[in-house]
């Protein structure tokens, strides 16, 4: 299932289970914790923390949701920075993998995670991040959970000012937003011309000119279905390989898989192109087998782009930029 980073209030995202930043006696405390029991119910929230009595640093337990949208509470017991180092950094990824395995063991379909350890618990955001980031798409990789990283702001991404700048620049000043969806505007990449840029006629080498020609001819006329799958074929993937890197659903592929007329939307067809690592071109020619576009009206557009034009093909790197530009993700 797909990792989404999104800028919400934890308690009022609609997941199975939400995580708290517990302490090591479930008490409540401040920031995140103490809006997690006021909107539960501080009453029922500590009673049923109290009967469990007590967590171990690095693990998590669960309780109801009570008043939350959320089913369940998943409460996970981070560690202090303390002068941190590989030993805290370790600690907090498995605190990260311990309430991930919990919320699968149980039979949940989705959790939505804070920013474990930052705040009074002192993990610099950038760390935090970092280590967040690393357990949560590690455990994907064998996992059908949806997990949701509730960020308030900015501060706690990796996107350094120079890449910014740079991802600025290619943007343009002029863009017009909100026409992400469809093909609007002037084409910042259009198809190109395959015939022209393959094909070379010449007296010396005709028939095999012509033959690639020919096989040039015929993909004109696939499907985006056909041209995906051959092109998975050709890079040697398997399909779990494709959807995870892709940060798409199973059940999603799976519907593209096997409906021949099945009409993705536009950014999942960008994150199969990551997915694929293709080329710019390869990225243009299957987002037009879908009647799609990269256009100069879309700053999504231009921030894929810009990260497919510079060989940059990990996901959550190029979602990382598309949160901080206030951009919809890549995937589902």
């Amino acid at each position: 299932m797909p990792f989404l980073m999104i800028r919400n209030d934890i308690v009022r995202v609609e997941a199975d289970a939400v995580v708290n930043p517990a302490s090591t006696m479930l008490t409540e405390g401040r920031g995140t914790s103490r809006g997690i029991y006021l909107a539960a119910g501080e009453k029922e929230l500590a009673d049923a923390c109290r009967a469990i009595g007590h967590c171990d640093i690095g693990q998590a337990v669960m309780t109801d949701g009570f008043a939350l949208p959320a089913k369940k509470i998943i409460h996970a017991a981070a560690p202090v920075w303390d002068g941190g180092g590989p030993a805290a950094e370790k600690m907090l990824y498995d605190t990260y993998t311990a309430a991930l395995k919990l919320a699968q063991d149980s039979g949940l379909g989705s959790i939505a995670f804070p920013l474990l350890s930052t705040g009074s618990n002192g993990f610099p955001h950038k760390i935090a991040f970092k280590t967040a980031v690393s357990a949560i798409t590690g455990f994907l990789l064998d996992s059908d959970l949806l997990v949701y990283l509730v960020l308030y702001d900015k501060t706690s991404l990796e996107v350094s000012k120079s890449l910014t700048a740079m991802i600025d620049e290619h943007i343009d000043d002029d863009y017009v937003s909100g026409k992400d969806e469809s093909y609007r505007g002037k084409a910042l990449f259009g198809v190109r011309n395959m015939v022209s840029d393959s094909i070379c006629v010449n007296e010396a080498n005709a028939e095999a000119d012509y033959d690639n020609l020919r096989k040039l001819m015929g993909r004109e006329a696939e499907t985006f279905s056909e041209m995906l799958f051959r092109l998975i074929d050709e890079k040697g993937l398997t399909d779990p390989e494709v959807y995870h890197r892709a940060n798409l659903d199973r059940r999603l592929f799976s519907k593209i898989r096997n409906s021949a007329g099945y009409q993705p939307g536009k950014r999942t067809v960008a994150a199969l192109a990551v997915a694929l690592e293709l080329s710019l071109d390869e990225a243009v020619d299957l987002l037009g087998k879908a009647g799609y576009a990269f256009t100069d009206a879309s700053k999504f557009d231009r921030i894929v782009s810009f990260y497919i034009k510079e060989g940059e093909y990990d996901i959550f790197t190029i979602n990382e930029a598309l949160f901080y530009f206030d951009q919809r993700l890549l995937g589902q």
